[in-house]
């Protein structure tokens, strides 16, 4: 998918005029900020129910959001689901001619495979994953919106949604040390999520943290951000959609450069390979 959004992308800059599509985004965000919003009044109750009358062990170890709570796991259901049209994202960043960096490709793949896989293991924990994805999502959909119909939130809002997406990722590397603990102590018998799902979630929520921190700091914090001297993203996701113009500095064009002339000489020496045969 990725191979083919690049090569697309490529295509598409050169070949094709940039489509505005500032109406069907208003409509897109809205949609994807009501559903957001309906998902996370269907499934934070069931989480807060659990936590008060059967605490942190049940919401870690315990998948009856989903055995148990029809509702809460017709959400659930519907989550999953929806990481496969969210990739319509990328598809208006495409169409717009906007850049395609890699937090937002690699957030949104590694999301929906992750989601899937814990799916068909009735994964516990993830009942935290989807009430917290649903609830900012419901922020940062809404926020893209507004921005797609030419409403100025003001940028502390979007300083907001980046850091509630960065407590999300510390609080679901929490979890998963909890639920490491919660395996060891209670067993494999009573704490329903795998050894390999901790391991794979733990490494996602670790790698969002470190790229939505250096997203963070590049974009509000760093002495070109105060300056103003370059405009980026007010987040990833939805958002790039409605993002501004991005002033690339000329020190990423020798790495850019460096990348091209590795993949020329990987894909020169597969080639000979080949001949070789």
């Amino acid at each position: 998918l990725v191979h083919v959004l690049r090569h697309y992308g490529l295509f598409h800059s050169v070949c094709v005029p940039r489509f505005e599509l500032r109406g069907l985004l208003a409509i897109w965000n809205s949609l994807l900020a009501m559903f957001s919003i309906m998902g996370a009044c269907r499934t934070a109750p069931e989480l807060v129910h659990v936590l008060r009358h059967y605490g942190l062990f049940h919401s870690v170890c315990v998948p009856s959001f989903i055995e148990h709570d029809r509702v809460s796991g017709f959400w659930t259901w519907l989550f999953v689901l929806s990481k496969l049209p969210e990739l319509g994202d990328t598809v208006f960043i495409v169409l717009r001619k906007q850049p395609l960096i890699f937090l937002h490709w690699y957030h949104h793949i590694t999301v929906l495979m992750y989601s899937w896989f814990s799916y068909t293991e009735y994964t516990a924990s993830a009942r935290w994953f989807i009430v917290m994805n649903y609830c900012v999502h419901s922020v940062m959909y809404s926020y893209y919106a507004l921005r797609a119909l030419n409403f100025k939130p003001p940028r502390s809002i979007a300083m907001l949604i980046t850091t509630l997406q960065l407590t999300q990722m510390v609080v679901g590397c929490a979890i998963n040390i909890w639920a490491h603990g919660f395996l060891q102590t209670a067993g494999k018998g009573s704490c329903n999520i795998s050894e390999m799902n901790i391991k794979l979630s733990i490494a996602m929520y670790f790698s969002y943290f470190v790229l939505f921190a250096r997203f963070f700091y590049k974009t509000y914090l760093s002495t070109n951000a105060r300056k103003g001297k370059r405009s980026v993203k007010t987040t990833v996701g939805g958002g790039s959609n409605v993002d501004h113009q991005v002033q690339y500095t000329a020190s990423s064009k020798p790495v850019a450069t460096a990348i091209s002339a590795s993949l020329s000489a990987a894909a020169g020496a597969q080639n000979d390979k080949i001949k070789a045969q």
